[in-house]
């Protein structure tokens, strides 16, 4: 098993996403939603561009969590999350999405830690009220 870090900074992390990751992204996933790649679209629904897949900013916010542990995915035991705001990604651009954890509860006992994790773009969070839980 992979030793679990104690460095306070891998819970912080800065992840960028550009158009090119969103339709990476649509062809792994199968989510062809055109509000993720059709800037001409996401206007005509009310969006101010083209935005990040939810799952894609819960997968980002995610990798930082794995990374925590170690590397081990099969560490995080659960993440719950609520999709709060949006990650425009205007054309020829990348964006930054910061995402920072702190721990809110240690179980020696049952060898786990409950993380509090935040996600923000420009300053706006998100991911809201997002939690994982990962065996220490």
């Amino acid at each position: 098993m992979a030793a679990l870090t104690t460095d306070p900074a891998a819970l912080r992390r800065t992840v960028t996403v550009d158009r090119a990751r969103l339709v990476a992204y649509a062809d792994a996933s199968g989510d062809q939603n055109p509000i993720h790649q059709d800037a001409e679209f996401a206007r005509s629904v009310g969006l101010q561009d083209v935005i990040a897949h939810g799952m894609w900013t819960m997968g980002a916010a995610l990798d930082v969590v794995t990374a925590y542990v170690g590397g081990d995915p099969g560490r995080v035991l659960s993440c719950a999350t609520k999709f709060t705001g949006m990650v425009v990604v205007p054309e020829g651009e990348t964006v930054e999405v910061l995402v920072e954890g702190a721990v809110k509860k240690a179980d020696e006992a049952a060898g786990t830690e409950t993380l509090d994790i935040t996600a923000t773009c420009a300053g706006e969070k998100v991911l809201g009220r997002c939690q994982a839980v990962v065996r220490v």
